[in-house]
């Protein structure tokens, strides 16, 4: 493998502590996992017309304010 190869960054770059990194497997227990889980769980919830709603109007200032 050359050193420039995906595969070889993988192994030799671990994510600094404050910076997650989807592409570093995450060493935890079953019991942290779900816990984590559990908090993301009890976040505030919008729904998805909402959700449509608010990146309709967020989409439409932000292409007008572009085109000034």
């Amino acid at each position: 493998m050359v050193a420039c190869e995906p595969a070889v960054a993988y192994r030799t770059k671990a994510p600094t502590a404050d910076k997650w990194n989807p592409n570093f497997p995450v060493h935890c227990t079953q019991e942290e996992f779900l816990e984590h889980i559990h908090e993301i769980e009890n976040e505030e919830f919008t729904p998805w017309e909402e959700a449509k709603k608010e990146f309709a109007a967020w989409k439409k200032e932000y292409l007008a304010n572009r085109l000034k």
